[in-house]
């Protein structure tokens, strides 16, 4: 896994992903963008998860 701290990188690599799986934890949520070769993961805030997951541009897989 490669882990990306840019926000709109990650939205770049959303394009070409198959899937985005969310992953709560009590601290903040981490995103994992699966790729063909590669899986990207980002940690985020939980005030900012929203905003990011309403542009990504594969399916949404919510891991609870």
């Amino acid at each position: 896994p490669r882990e990306v701290f840019d926000v709109e990188e990650f939205l770049e690599i959303s394009a070409r992903a198959s899937e985005c799986r969310v992953k709560k934890f009590k601290d903040g949520v981490k995103l994992k963008l699966r790729t063909k070769t590669m899986l990207y993961t980002i940690k985020l805030p939980a005030e900012k998860t929203e905003d990011v997951l309403k542009k990504i541009k594969c399916k949404i897989v919510r891991l609870d």
